[in-house]
């Protein structure tokens, strides 16, 4: 059995796992846990960039906006905010 599957990606998919055994949690360790996740993702998606390229990298910043989808909200909330000067 080849062993030829990259640490990138072996990596990204235990960061896939761990955000699953976070979102089944209750609720008060959600955003904790959130924050979290996306300290890790920084410097995995640049290993997956270094290791793999640019296309899988933006494919795992997919995936994981996929996953962190309320605070990927609440960050363009945020933007939108600041540049439009809009409260809403």
């Amino acid at each position: 059995m080849p062993t030829d599957f990259p640490l990138s990606l072996t990596l990204f998919c235990v960061w896939i796992v761990i955000a699953t055994v976070i979102a089944m949690m209750p609720g008060r360790y959600h955003w904790p846990g959130a924050y979290g996740l996306m300290a890790l993702l920084v410097p995995l998606l640049v290993f997956i960039w270094m290791d793999l390229g640019l296309w899988y990298a933006l494919a795992g910043l997919v995936a994981a906006a996929s996953v962190l989808r309320w605070p990927v909200r609440f960050a363009f909330r945020w933007l939108r905010a600041r540049v439009t000067g809009d409260p809403k």
